[in-house]
């Protein structure tokens, strides 16, 4: 493991540069191996957690679905606040921000960014949860794709971009985790389910925030201040594959949703499928 740690740190620094100095000592961040291991048993739980439920009850977790949803709208809800009033206070330029600009402004995002690196090792239990319900059918690529990417990759911002331009996406992505995990916390509670009409826009708001992303990144490449072209390049492709998959996914739901109207079954406000019954 310390070899890997040792080649990362290499490439990446004739990648990016070196690494941010002010982010030395903090949880999880020192090595990459802690990162990688956890995403090695997600990926493990991932493959043998439906295996172990095959022959066992769902469990109904509303309980606790209501509290870790609660739980991650209001981390959420913290994150973009407190990035909205840093990038205000600090006059963050939205075309292109460096990273070294205002040390107190930067501490604080850097502080912030940290939790929202966090967050995405909190975000495994979605899975752990869809697991346990048996609610295999969502765990699809793009939903193990999307959370073993996501803090794999914020692993190397916090390390050599942990402030400046890097602070507008989880700024918006907090905002868009606000709305989802307040939809899904409501609708844990069955009596607050036909209240619910909104989680089509979810992923619309999903699919605005990557295109404003990448509008973006290709400002910081037009208009360049030091944030390296690595990067932004590399931003620009995930983003992009984050696109194709929740475009996809977008379409096939409400195709599916369209079908079943017409097979003369009905989707509830909140997205959850009701058949209707033929009476003579």
């Amino acid at each position: 493991m310390e070899a890997l740690d040792r080649r990362l740190n290499t490439l990446f620094e004739s990648w990016l540069g070196p690494r941010d100095p002010r982010v030395r000592g903090w949880l999880l961040l020192d090595n990459y191996s802690p990162t990688l291991a956890l995403t090695v048993l997600y990926l493990v739980v991932v493959w043998a957690g439906p295996k172990y439920m095959k022959h066992r009850p769902a469990y109904s977790c509303k309980g606790v679905l209501v509290l870790y949803n609660a739980g991650l709208t209001l981390l959420s809800l913290c994150m973009f606040w407190q990035l909205l009033c840093a990038l205000l206070s600090g006059n963050y330029e939205f075309y292109c921000q460096k990273c070294h600009s205002s040390p107190e402004v930067d501490k604080k995002v850097m502080k912030v960014l940290w939790w929202y690196y966090f967050s995405k090792f909190i975000e495994f239990m979605d899975t752990v949860f869809f697991i346990l319900r048996k609610n295999n059918h969502q765990i699809t690529v793009l939903h193990v794709y999307h959370h073993t990417s996501m803090c794999n990759i914020w692993w190397f911002v916090m390390n050599w971009l942990p402030c400046g331009q890097s602070s507008f996406g989880p700024c918006f992505n907090s905002l868009v985790h606000v709305v989802m995990y307040s939809y899904y916390g409501l609708s844990a509670i069955p009596a607050m389910r036909p209240y619910l009409w909104w989680k089509k826009y979810i992923t619309q708001l999903q699919l605005i925030q990557f295109l404003v992303t990448i509008l973006q990144t290709l400002c910081a490449i037009m208009w360049p201040c030091g944030v390296p072209f690595g990067w932004l390049y590399f931003q620009i492709t995930y983003v992009l594959t984050l696109i194709v998959f929740f475009t996809n996914f977008y379409i096939q739901t409400y195709k599916k949703y369209k079908r079943e109207l017409r097979n003369g079954s009905s989707l509830s406000t909140n997205g959850h499928m009701v058949h209707k019954t033929k009476t003579n």
